[in-house]
């Protein structure tokens, strides 16, 4: 089922550039090259935009590793889980539109923290999207699923 990633934004965080820490904002805004004032943005359109749910940080505390959100690199927190939905799924999230472009791959900083963390959220790290539609993201905001555009649409036979 399409609509079982409704949820709501619950923080915003970029990066600038020549600093790693992450940013937390109230909103941020976009267009098709990403996130503007972003490090990574106009880099690859593909990873412009890194979606993380609450439960890749539960996972982590289910293990006994606490981080604080924002660590795991995300540009975007949510409540909902879209990691299941596949490439080409649409999420809108306030007036903004993002296509999933892929999963997030483990990157090896997170092994600082704990050796296991990279295990655990192996395959539930977040999801990398490319904006469809430019706008403005704020806490607080709704998501839900719009569309799979890799979805096979099959006509009822008469």
């Amino acid at each position: 089922m399409l609509n079982d990633c409704n949820g709501e934004v619950l923080s915003l965080f970029i990066s600038h550039k020549g600093n790693s820490q992450r940013v937390p904002l109230h909103e941020i805004s976009l267009d098709r090259k990403g996130i503007l004032d972003d490090k990574f943005y106009d880099r690859d359109i593909q990873r412009s935009v890194l979606i993380t749910s609450t439960s890749s940080y539960a996972m982590a505390q289910k293990h006994g590793i606490h981080i604080a959100n924002g660590f795991l690199g995300e540009n975007i927190l949510v409540d909902c889980n879209p990691y299941h939905l596949p490439s080409g799924s649409q999420l809108q999230m306030g007036e903004v539109i993002v296509q999933i472009s892929q999963n997030c791959t483990i990157c090896n900083s997170l092994a600082k923290v704990d050796s296991q963390l990279p295990k655990i959220l192996k395959n539930d790290r977040g999801i990398f999207a490319k904006v469809i539609k430019s706008g403005t993201i704020y806490q607080g905001d709704t998501v839900h699923v719009l569309a799979n555009e890799n979805k096979k649409i099959t006509k009822k036979k008469d």
